[in-house]
């Protein structure tokens, strides 16, 4: 009996500590964070990525138009490694003025995302329609918060990060991607 309780307490304190948040959003219950792999397909093997225009953060359209390499960050305010990966993401945004950087917000409020990009100052134009993330589903879904996903110059899906980037990963991909 004894060594049952010793195995069946510790477990149960796993098991509940790890089903809070802090919040109540049923967003944070379901957020399944990456562990910053990288997926990358070979260019005969790509297939096209999916329209990127909406509606943005700021209240504009935005189009991104076929023929420049692009960098696509899902993310959300609640997210831990949202947070941590902003800063990068603006700085390769300013470093690599020739690729195209957007982001998509994922089970957020626009108010706390507001926020969120003044916080890190994101130089780049991020969508509010969730439905973009449907079209990454026959390539590289996101299948993380956050991923991010690479589109080559002829508008396939190149690459995706799932999780946090980072300044060297991320700055391969673009490098590579750019290169072909």
């Amino acid at each position: 009996m004894k060594i049952r309780n010793f195995l069946f307490v510790p477990l149960m304190a796993f098991a509940l500590s790890s089903c809070g948040g802090g919040g109540s959003s049923i967003a944070e219950e379901s957020f399944v964070s990456g562990n910053g792999s990288v997926s990358y397909i070979k260019p005969s093997d790509r297939i096209a990525a999916p329209a990127l225009s909406g509606m943005t953060l700021s209240g504009k359209n935005y189009t991104f138009n076929v023929g420049q390499v692009a960098v696509v960050n899902v993310w959300a305010s609640w997210c831990a490694p949202c947070r941590a990966e902003a800063p990068t993401l603006a700085a390769l945004s300013e470093k690599y003025t020739d690729v195209a950087f957007m982001g998509i917000l994922t089970r957020d409020n626009p108010v706390n995302a507001e926020a969120f990009a003044r916080r890190f100052a994101l130089p780049y134009p991020t969508l509010i329609d969730d439905s973009v993330l449907i079209g990454f589903r026959k390539s590289l879904p996101a299948n993380a918060i956050p991923s991010t996903v690479l589109i080559d110059k002829r508008g396939d899906v190149a690459a995706r990060i799932s999780g946090e980037v980072t300044f060297a990963s991320l700055s391969e991909l673009i490098e590579k991607v750019s290169a072909e």
